[in-house]
């Protein structure tokens, strides 16, 4: 479970989202199912209009001190028996969120009606504070099983609400608690490894910058980084990767074999911001000489400025750095991206891996992805590999770089360091 977006609610209407900005829409209209009077409420929706197919679960909170105001987080949630049980996996038939009388199961792709529900042996429970019922279907699981199995996700639910409250509240103080978090050096790098396809060798890092709050504890990158974009922070937050990267370069060096490449994301407002070169030869001096590759990850969601981008890559370039698109195909420039930049790397996005094996409009997309790749002379990773089936398509079809759960989630420096020393050898 992740969080989608955080959206903010006043006098019944949204007028913030986390994922899109500024909104003006009725609440009533965006989510009828939610009752703004309750302190707490929660709907289930097919999907939401950046991401349309997918259910996710809605969390309402209400604000005490306003009326008709609050704060509402939308969760992906991929429902799968393996979310909520760590063991006796063999014994259960099925579950089922249930929210008013709709279901989430994991019986069927879609939403389901509460009587649509198979009447195979059930036990039902209500998680404390929150309108959620979880059905369990089982021969022989008790009640503490049931209640046990879900109390941390009720937990997290909760957590997650309060935080999306804290998180939201911050934006009323533009850019104050970004400050204090890096001078109290409340964010740290995780690094998560980037292998070859067919060797699975570590040949590169992505670098992702983590906020390790003292209050709300580990607040979700998406939400950070778009407040940090959104409050005009996200160049002096980008200044300060570049410090812990530097700051563990000495660590990494040890480990890490002279060309490995570090990718590290960066935004169009920093790219194009006055001291854009001058952090990036700052960067590149910080480092051991000639050890690491940096390779600038652009989001194509974000249109560039075509001819200062143009020049600006030609720069990176004669300086040593390489350029990747990152999570290609989720906007609406992607293809003019390829015709009209030089570009190194061209990394797919996650929806991509998740559709292969299934025969689904995005299969034959990234069949064609990964030709015109081909045909311009780009190298290709796959982001959010989380199985054998998916790495072994991957690798037979000539990816040339994945990363993923598969292989590893992102970790810190410390941890990180452990990983390589004995890693852990998928198997195919």
């Amino acid at each position: 479970m992740n969080v989608r977006t955080f959206v903010l609610v006043k006098d019944k209407k949204t007028f913030c989202s986390s994922a899109t900005g500024e909104m003006d829409i009725p609440l009533n209209e965006l989510i009828p199912a939610l009752d703004i009077n309750k302190n707490v409420d929660m709907a289930i929706l097919p999907g939401t209009p950046m991401v349309p197919n997918k259910p996710a679960i809605v969390i309402w909170y209400r604000n005490p001190l306003l009326k008709n105001s609050g704060v509402f987080a939308a969760l992906n949630l991929n429902l799968t028996p393996s979310l909520f049980y760590s063991s006796r996996q063999e014994d259960y038939d099925g579950v089922a969120l249930i929210i008013g009388n709709t279901a989430l199961s994991t019986f069927s792709s879609r939403l389901m009606n509460v009587n649509e529900l198979t009447d195979m042996p059930v036990r039902e429970t209500k998680i404390a504070g929150i309108p959620l019922t979880v059905r369990l279907y089982a021969d022989d699981w008790t009640w503490n099983d049931v209640w046990y199995a879900f109390l941390l996700g009720g937990m997290s639910g909760t957590v997650v609400g309060l935080l999306c409250y804290y998180l939201m509240s911050v934006r009323m103080r533009p850019g104050r608690e970004i400050m204090t978090a890096i001078k109290r050096e409340q964010f740290y790098v995780a690094y998560q490894p980037v292998v070859d396809t067919q060797a699975l060798r570590v040949t590169g890092l992505e670098v992702l910058l983590r906020w390790r709050h003292p209050v709300a504890g580990e607040i979700p990158p998406d939400a950070f980084i778009n407040f940090a974009e959104s409050q005009k922070m996200i160049v002096p937050l980008t200044q300060h990767l570049f410090e812990l990267i530097a700051r563990d370069a000495a660590e990494l060096e040890k480990v890490l074999p002279v060309g490995v490449k570090f990718g590290i994301n960066i935004a169009p407002d920093h790219l194009h911001s006055e001291s854009f070169k001058a952090d990036i030869q700052k960067l590149l001096t910080s480092l051991p000489a000639h050890h690491f590759q940096i390779v600038l990850e652009i989001t194509e969601r974000d249109m560039l400025k075509e001819q200062e981008a143009t020049q600006l890559f030609a720069w990176l370039h004669s300086v040593g750095v390489e350029i990747a698109i990152d999570d290609f195909g989720t906007g609406h420039s992607a293809l003019i991206y390829l015709e009209r930049f030089t570009l190194d790397y061209l990394k797919i996005d996650r929806g991509f891996i998740n559709a292969i094996g299934t025969e689904t409009i995005t299969s034959p997309v990234l069949d064609a992805v990964l030709t015109l790749a081909k045909r311009l002379n780009m190298l290709t990773v796959a982001e959010g590999v989380e199985t054998p089936e998916q790495a072994r398509w991957l690798s037979e079809r000539g990816v040339n770089f994945m990363q993923g759960y598969w292989i590893s989630r992102p970790l810190p420096l410390d941890d990180f360091v452990r990983w390589l020393k004995k890693p852990y050898t998928p198997q195919w």
